[in-house]
């Protein structure tokens, strides 16, 4: 829905209850469901009213005979746009106004097929049946129009919920023709005819985000936002070590303060990403929560944190460089590569640290306890598993558990767990029937996060005499979960990551550092620190060859191929025509290859993400004195064709500027088990007036589409270190880049 008929159109603020009734009294209506598979389609024979029929199961598209057209956005919604693209695929083969439907958040349902926001899949996952049903409903409301007038379906046309018959100029709307829709047959999908490309009408627009007008106008939107008649509020306290338990607490002083209600232990379990050992206020107002929770004394076992302090884990990390790990790749002969007298020979030990999510809005969760089980209000990316989560931590069948999505104050991948849903629910079960609404602190939320994990690779690679890649060696250090056997969710490096299949030499190492360091997906999972050193390396070797970046780029990617995964391995297939394609527009679009003076300078960097091809030029100025300037970001994109420009460019801006504050400044350390930064103060995100100008450029290929939130986010700090490095003279091997000295004389 464009932000300008949000507002003014009367028919954008009927409600699901409002539509119902509306659909009843007018004795009519049509509404298509979705499910997975695509077919599984059905009818029933029940209706509203006694002269409407639905589809099963749930209604996905509703028509109501008032001409109200209502489309469920299915997938949650944390600002990568969704709840505006998902429906914009519907609407086109539909071939309706978007700016007069009404788009409704979808709830968590069984008939919707998987429901979750991650991975950058809602786009690729859903296009084709979205296209489908939107194409179903269209070709029924033909055929009913076709009926009524007494002519074939083919001499029949449609534009923005109309349909024509131009032979004898009559028309009929969508909501005219809704009831007698609602009575066919649903056509074999085969038989269905999807849009050309070139008739796109919705696909490809700018249309502003469905939300926009509520958020610029501060309206209730968030989960923080909930509000429910006889709402109490809950704040939960747990152990700032890791895996630490509650010994004691002054739960009777702090049950006599102002506001509150009640405190208690929550035994909690070992579940690191369920329902953990804490302490719960509930009170009166969120205000009286948070004030109480500060007059907490609670003596807690801290022992597990023992020896997990951020400078122990880094000469851990030297200690297995030196001792060698485990070969799990190994390709050619490196040896004798290195080995070779025309060979340049570079090597480099690069570091990505830990970080947080740094949601704008801290997690948190509205639930109430009912006689049938437990509703809850929810920002969460991944529901079905929030479902799950609770069901089996509280004993309570997930059929009893109804979540309504809400939308997220960011997610970057924080909100795919659920310890605050599960937290909620736990609360809630002391509530005697009052909803209650969780919110975590902003320090709660920096310092029981699940952390995109720390790594070390102790690099060496070589070029020829033709200035070519001859060899490349990688010992990889990074963490597992309380193991050194296998690493921790988000700490794996696949054996296939570039320059792995591009190089005949090539041998990978890895060896893990036990940790009680939470860990998981952050935006572009793996990728995001992964593309900082391979892509900061390669220009390395480009360097050393006396080449320039994006030559020693376009040669490495070879001939136009696709290239598979390895045997055994998971992955998509690498286009190398995609992927030079980008590096060359990015590069003629940012002006590559001009004479800059000292102090300035470019750098170029790219990588395959999520089925994305994104390759990013970062233009630098670095003062003598070490201030560092970044001037513009120029990004080449090509992830098939766009659904929505303007949430598209929104992509691609936000992961430039995210990008950017990773690299430059954040970092999360830790000392015996606790994390040290607590706030923005000591996890700083970028500011307005240190980000550049950003330059977006789209390949509309003819290739499937992908997702967008996550490709481009690992391209900027490789990028931004290349540049640098042109401007300086000094290579960034270390994030973040605050902590290096970039002086130059």
């Amino acid at each position: 829905m464009s932000s300008a008929s949000a507002s003014s159109s009367p028919r954008s603020t009927v409600s699901r209850r409002e539509f119902l009734r509306v659909s009843t009294l007018a004795g009519g209506g049509f509404a298509l469901s979705f499910a997975l598979p695509v077919n599984a389609f059905g009818q029933l024979s029940q209706a509203l009213d006694d002269t409407a029929k639905v589809f099963t199961p749930g209604p996905f598209i509703k028509i109501t005979p008032e001409n109200i057209i209502t489309i469920l956005a299915k997938n949650p919604e944390t600002g990568q746009g969704v709840k505006t693209s998902l429906p914009m695929i519907v609407a086109e083969e539909l071939d309706v106004d978007f700016s007069k439907v009404v788009i409704e958040q979808a709830a968590l349902r069984t008939d919707m097929g998987t429901q979750f926001a991650g991975g950058s899949r809602s786009t690729p996952d859903n296009y084709m049946l979205l296209r489908r049903a939107g194409a179903t409903a269209r070709a029924m409301l033909i055929e009913a129009a076709a009926q009524t007038w007494g002519v074939r379906a083919n001499e029949l046309t449609t534009e923005k919920g109309v349909v024509h018959h131009a032979a004898s100029g009559r028309s009929l709307t969508y909501g005219q023709l809704a009831t007698k829709a609602a009575q066919l047959p649903i056509p074999d999908e085969r038989t269905i005819k999807l849009k050309n490309e070139e008739e796109f009408t919705v696909l490809g627009a700018r249309v502003g985000g469905v939300d926009n007008p509520s958020i610029v106008t501060g309206k209730a939107l968030f989960g923080i936002d909930q509000r429910l008649p006889g709402m109490v509020y809950a704040a939960y306290t747990k152990c700032p070590v890791f895996g630490g338990k509650v010994l004691s607490a002054n739960l009777d002083e702090v049950k006599k303060l102002p506001g509150v209600r009640d405190a208690f232990v929550i035994e909690g379990t070992d579940n690191i990403n369920g329902l953990l050992p804490g302490v719960a206020i509930i009170a009166d107002s969120t205000w009286a929560a948070f004030s109480a929770k500060r007059q907490l004394s609670i003596t807690w076992d801290e022992s597990a944190g023992a020896g997990h302090t951020t400078e122990v884990y880094a000469k851990k990390a030297e200690e297995l460089a030196k001792a060698g790990g485990t070969t799990v790749r190994t390709d050619g002969d490196v040896a004798a590569a290195f080995a070779s007298p025309t060979a340049k020979v570079v090597e480099g030990a690069y570091f990505y640290p830990f970080l947080n999510h740094a949601t704008l809005e801290p997690q948190g969760c509205t639930a109430q306890v009912r006689e049938d089980g437990i509703e809850f209000w929810t920002t969460t990316q991944t529901p079905g598993s929030g479902q799950e989560l609770v069901s089996r931590t509280l004993n309570i069948p997930k059929e009893k558990l109804k979540l309504n999505l809400v939308r997220g104050g960011g997610g970057f991948g924080r909100r795919l767990a659920n310890d605050y849903l599960v937290e909620a629910a736990a609360i809630a079960q002391r509530t005697n029937g009052a909803p209650v609404k969780l919110t975590w602190t902003r320090e709660d939320d920096m310092q029981h996060c699940f952390y995109r994990p720390a790594a070390f690779h102790f690099l060496k690679g070589a070029v020829d005499a033709d200035g070519k890649l001859a060899a490349w060696h990688n010992h990889f250090v990074s963490f597992g979960y309380k193991t050194t056997e296998r690493p921790a969710s988000s700490a794996a490096l696949s054996t296939d990551e570039l320059p792995a299949r591009f190089t005949t030499n090539y041998r990978l190492d890895q060896s893990f550092i036990p940790t009680i360091i939470p860990t998981g997906p952050m935006r572009a999972p793996g990728s995001n620190g992964l593309s900082f050193v391979m892509q900061s390396f390669i220009d390395e070797l480009a360097h050393a060859a006396g080449r320039d970046p994006v030559e020693f780029r376009l040669e490495l990617l070879g001939e136009d191929r696709v290239v598979q995964p390895s045997q055994g391995q998971r992955g998509a297939p690498y286009d190398t025509a995609r992927m030079k394609g980008v590096v060359k527009h990015a590069a003629e679009k940012s002006g590559w290859g001009k004479k800059l003076p000292r102090g300035e300078g470019m750098g170029i960097a790219f990588h395959f993400s999520h089925q994305g091809y994104v390759a990013i030029v970062a233009e630098v100025s670095v003062a003598k004195d070490g201030t560092l300037k970044v001037r513009q970001v120029t990004a080449a994109v090509d992830v098939g064709p766009i659904i929505n420009l303007s949430g598209a460019e929104n992509q691609i801006q936000g992961s430039v500027i995210d990008g950017l504050g990773m690299a430059w400044l954040q970092e999360m350390t830790y000392e015996n088990g606790r994390a040290m930064q607590s706030n923005y103060h000591n996890f700083p995100l970028l500011r307005v007036t240190e980000t550049p100008v950003i330059s977006v450029n789209f390949i509309q290929s003819k290739n499937p589409p992908t997702g967008l939130g996550e490709p481009a986010y690992p391209v900027v700090p490789p990028a931004l270190c290349n540049a640098i490095f042109a401007a300086t003279g000094k290579r960034t091997r270390s994030l973040p880049i605050s902590k290096n000295d970039l002086k130059w004389a």
